[in-house]
């Protein structure tokens, strides 16, 4: 008997100790996560995937720009109401009477997170590694502004110094444009302009290696409001903020935990359980139940950005500008808008969002299904009959799904072919992009600044974030003229002109203009709606419920 109860008493030890350890056992109220991180200023955040890597010069989404953001400063920051350019690490700036040279002044307190100062050669360091070939950054074009950069980038000018950046002193930086650019304060808010710590990249590697150590935890050096403090892959990545940050004293979180969840019925989940402070993005189905019973958690903001696909334009029958037209003008926006996004974007039968800095362009892919059919049996296949097999490719989530099986549907009824839909983990995806390996991919723009030029440059022949593998000069020659006039109305023509090209020659599939649909919670506040869904995080702060 006693060695039973001794067997018993031990078992009921287990069974204790395992609930202890997987929270079912309560003694008193319990605290979620987020009433947690309200009281201790831990923001929980879903960031939809894991993010590729966090090197600024390597990247070209959207969850690395929300956590590389926090862990690094550029030469300006953003404003937390409207996003104007407001000082970082410099501290002030001159502008030369043409337009062209600026000179900043760096902060004498910048430092990195290794207690190095942050210097004007840093910058430059950092140009000059986005830059160089043998890196292979996808936006290093961002940075063809400067005087010969561009020639650097491809090669053709080997001698860094004749490229327009110059360290004048320890703490002043001057940087040359080839012409004026009203935008190029605000360009300088995206992470290609940020520098990163050169000597911790060669400790851990080569400068150039995009596979370099260098952004693990423990090796990670930075120099924005927080610090990198754990990567768990698909699990968590965490910051912490960062006491050495010049402007430590404005910043009241301590920490943010980004989360890569991929599935928007998860996040949902996780949200309604308290373990998010917001979600990524939204089940279409439920936005108008929450619209109704919860509104105060329902985010629905302007986003300046474009939903759309890319066609391999180097297989057939993709190489055919009728079979893009022709399944272009086979979709109906409308219904999916209504139907499948159902968050209030604007179906675009264009690329570039309406009323971008005073442009709106006047072209467009016209919606017609019977043009469509002749243009497919002019292509060769009437009724799409022979129509090669093909698949739409795209990045885990249920909304891209939705959409991808709603377009296959309309080219199945309308044109009498099939498509397949496959679905791809993230940096899988990426990857088919870059190297052309799909026949339609699902994608998304969302404007690096507020100005045309971030939608219509991306196309040009040298922009290695086109991934279509279509080109033409007449483009490429417009993009470059509205890069060197000094005149707006001329400029916005020029602009016009591009577009029209694009959406005749059809290498991308326009679907709608975004908006974000989200939700997030009351206890956030600094969050503001703002075009580029950016929020500087030193401006955010939690406040406790009562």
């Amino acid at each position: 008997m006693e060695r039973c109860m001794e067997i018993w008493r031990s078992s009921l030890r287990a069974v204790i100790t395992a609930s202890l350890a997987l929270g079912l056992v309560a003694c008193g109220p319990s605290e979620t996560r987020v009433q947690q991180g309200n009281r201790t200023q831990v923001l929980h955040l879903a960031n939809g995937t894991e993010p590729e890597s966090i090197d600024p010069h390597i990247v070209t989404g959207v969850p690395e720009h929300n956590v590389i953001t926090a862990l690094t400063e550029g030469l300006v920051t953003e404003d937390p109401t409207d996003l104007h350019p407001v000082p970082g690490m410099a501290e002030s700036w001159s502008i030369s009477e043409d337009g062209t040279v600026y000179t900043f002044e760096l902060r004498q307190e910048a430092k990195w997170t290794n207690g190095d100062p942050v210097t004007a050669q840093d910058f430059v360091s950092s140009f000059q590694r986005i830059l160089t070939p043998e890196l292979a950054s996808e936006y290093a074009y961002m940075l063809f502004l400067m005087e010969n950069a561009e020639a650097y980038n491809q090669g053709t000018l080997k001698d860094f110094e004749q490229v327009g950046a110059k360290a004048l002193a320890a703490k002043k930086l001057q940087i040359t444009l080839s012409n004026p650019a009203p935008y190029f304060l605000s360009l300088l808010n995206h992470y290609t302009w940020y520098p990163v710590h050169l000597e911790t990249i060669k400790k851990h590697g080569g400068l150039y290696d995009r596979s370099n150590p260098w952004t693990k935890p423990g090796n990670f050096v930075g120099n924005g409001p927080f610090k990198l403090k754990e990567w768990r892959l698909n699990d968590v990545l965490a910051v912490e903020k960062n006491p050495d940050y010049w402007d430590a004293q404005t910043v009241r979180l301590q920490a943010i935990h980004f989360y890569p969840i991929e599935s928007a019925e998860t996040q949902d989940r996780a949200f309604r359980a308290g373990r998010l402070h917001n979600t990524y993005e939204m089940i279409p189905a439920k936005i108008e139940q929450y619209e109704a019973e919860s509104p105060e958690i329902l985010r629905k903001d302007p986003y300046l950005g474009s939903y759309f696909y890319r066609y391999n334009t180097t297989q057939a029958p993709f190489d055919d500008v009728r079979v893009r037209r022709a399944l272009a003008m086979a979709i109906d926006r409308e219904s999916i808008v209504k139907n499948v996004s159902r968050g209030g974007q604007i179906p675009a039968n264009y690329f570039t969002p309406p009323s971008t800095a005073g442009y709106t362009t006047r072209a467009r892919i016209p919606s017609d299904v019977e043009a469509a059919k002749a243009l497919l049996t002019e292509a060769g296949y009437p009724n799409g009959e022979g129509f090669p097999k093909a698949s739409i490719i795209f990045n885990t989530s249920e909304n891209h799904r939705s959409i991808a099986a709603a377009i296959q549907e309309m080219w199945r009824k309308n044109l009498n072919i099939e498509v397949e839909l496959n679905n791809q983990e993230w940096k899988v995806y990426l990857d088919a992009q870059r190297n052309l390996q799909y026949n339609i991919s699902r994608a998304g723009w969302i404007g690096d600044y507020v100005d045309p030029n971030s939608f219509l440059d991306m196309w040009t022949s040298w922009s290695q974030q086109n991934q279509t593998g279509w080109a033409s000069p007449e483009y490429d020659d417009y993009i470059r003229q509205a890069g060197l006039t000094s005149d707006p109305a001329v400029r916005l023509e020029l602009f016009q002109k591009a577009e029209e090209i694009l959406m005749d020659q059809a290498p991308i599939l326009p679907i709608y203009i975004y908006t974000r649909v989200y939700l997030l919670s009351t206890a956030v506040k600094g969050w503001n709606p703002t075009i580029l869904d950016h929020h500087p995080y030193k401006h955010l702060y939690l406040e406790a419920g009562p």
